[in-house]
């Protein structure tokens, strides 16, 4: 079935941020959109605002008529959902064409050229750049993002003169080995998913085999000193990269006055006086990352000079929802160990003086019961952490696991404390707090809202 001889496509987990940008781009194109979600959100709604039919029971009988044509609809769905879902067991046994949404992705690699950003952390801001970038260039993509970009309130870009597509190369479940990159940037291969994967070296592995993925004339750009050792096909051109190291490198990094300027090093041509749009030290890394993919596409050094001041970041991405003389509160996606370190280290860094506190929200039962130590590790960083219950997401409760792993293998010296998510509003109320940053992938984003209002009245 091709995207031609389609009428109409449903989508099992319609509201997850990658799912939703394909929602988007079947709407585009003029096909009936429908499908389920768990729970109601602000992206499901305005997916429904902009013609999507979704509901939010699991219920055959919910789903419209215009879905019950095996011959003209596409079935999508997402590896979290559950595989005795009943509407997409309904679709199985009816004969319909089911697809997971990496696939879908995969087919659009094939028709135009895939630029990749894959890795353990920094994909989404590092994918996010590139989009900006090259669309502010006379390249111009199309883009499928794994966060809401803030420059354009949403993770789809369509262009009608671009055969590039930007996409987040997502490892769980081995989704990325259904695409066929042009050019992928690779960010990290520390252990993550281990409930696919089972081991480290089967995640690592899973990389190498995506790297075998990537068209002949392409192009692999890899964080320098990761665990991984690819394996190109021949013709394609490996670069390496880091913040001062590698092919691509950042030299006369300068901090001051709350922006960042650097000198871009690059084997395609370098751009002194680079000044970061979101200016986190984490953000240098990816956008050499950025800058480099967007040098293969085609984009000038002066186009992307002028671009990169005026990328705003991603929702969830280091989001600073206040910053005033009382207090800081920033809103970040972080999950991993690895991730919440670099995090933490950021805002140490922008405010070395100033007392930090976290409120850390653990994703899956899993993850937390794989790196609870880590986690620790990476959170004893702080100042405060106040630990919420795990958010479970696709997984069932394991045993012994909860949040007070990790409580228990803070540092003892740093104030701590576990909270439920009922509680948290009433806890923070009582904080004395500089900056303050909410930490998961989970649904504390929720809260977030409520917290600003919180902390702005303070």
């Amino acid at each position: 079935m091709n995207v031609n001889t389609l009428k109409a496509v449903y989508f099992i987990g319609a509201g997850g941020i990658g799912m939703s940008a394909l929602v988007r781009y079947f709407l585009s194109k003029g096909k009936k959109v429908g499908g389920y979600d768990r729970t109601p959100s602000e992206l499901t709604e305005t997916l429904i605002k902009e013609g999507a039919a979704i509901h939010y029971e699991e219920n055959v009988s919910l789903i419209p008529d215009d879905f019950l044509n095996p011959e003209t609809t596409l079935i999508v769905y997402t590896p979290a959902i559950p595989a005795d879902h009943k509407e997409l067991n309904y679709f199985r046994e009816h004969g319909f064409e089911i697809q997971k949404r990496a696939q879908v992705l995969g087919m659009l690699t094939r028709t135009e050229k895939g630029l990749c950003v894959a890795g353990t952390h920094g994909k989404t801001t590092t994918s996010t750049m590139t989009a900006y970038l090259l669309d502010h260039s006379h390249v111009g993509c199309n883009a499928f993002l794994g966060g809401i970009s803030k420059n354009y309130h949403t993770n789809l870009l369509l262009s009608d003169k671009s055969d590039f597509v930007v996409i987040e190369a997502d490892e769980f479940d081995r989704s990325f080995h259904w695409l066929t990159p042009y050019a992928t940037v690779i960010t990290a291969t520390d252990s993550d998913h281990l409930d696919i994967y089972g081991t480290h070296e089967a995640y690592v592995e899973s990389f190498q085999k995506y790297t075998s993925l990537i068209q002949p004339e392409g192009y692999l750009i890899i964080k320098k000193g990761i665990d991984l050792n690819p394996a190109v096909q021949p013709g394609v051109t490996v670069y390496t990269y880091s913040t001062e190291e590698g092919d691509f490198h950042a030299e006369n990094i300068q901090i001051e006055n709350g922006e960042i300027y650097f000198d871009f090093i690059s084997p395609l041509g370098n751009i002194e006086g680079i000044q970061l749009g979101v200016p986190v030290y984490v953000n240098i890394e990816n956008g050499i990352a950025a800058m480099a993919l967007a040098q293969i596409g085609g984009a000038t050094n002066e186009e992307i000079k002028q671009a990169m001041p005026g990328f705003r970041g991603v929702d969830r991405r280091f989001d600073f929802k206040l910053k005033n003389d009382r207090i800081v509160f920033i809103s970040d996606y972080a999950h991993h160990p690895a991730e919440i370190k670099q995090s933490i280290s950021s805002v140490r860094m922008l405010y070395p003086d100033k007392k930090i506190t976290a409120v850390f929200q653990p994703h899956l039962y899993t993850r937390t019961r794989d790196f609870y130590k880590d986690f620790a590790d990476s959170l004893s960083l702080l100042d405060e952490v106040i630990l919420l219950d795990i958010y479970p997401a696709r997984e069932l409760p394991i045993e012994g696991v909860t949040s007070k792993l990790i409580y228990d293998n803070l540092r003892p010296d740093i104030e701590k404390s576990m909270c439920s998510k009922e509680n948290l509003l009433e806890v923070i109320k009582h904080k004395k707090t500089d900056v303050l940053i909410t930490l998961g992938a989970g649904d504390i984003e929720n809260y977030v809202p409520q917290i600003y209002e919180l902390l702005k009245d303070k």
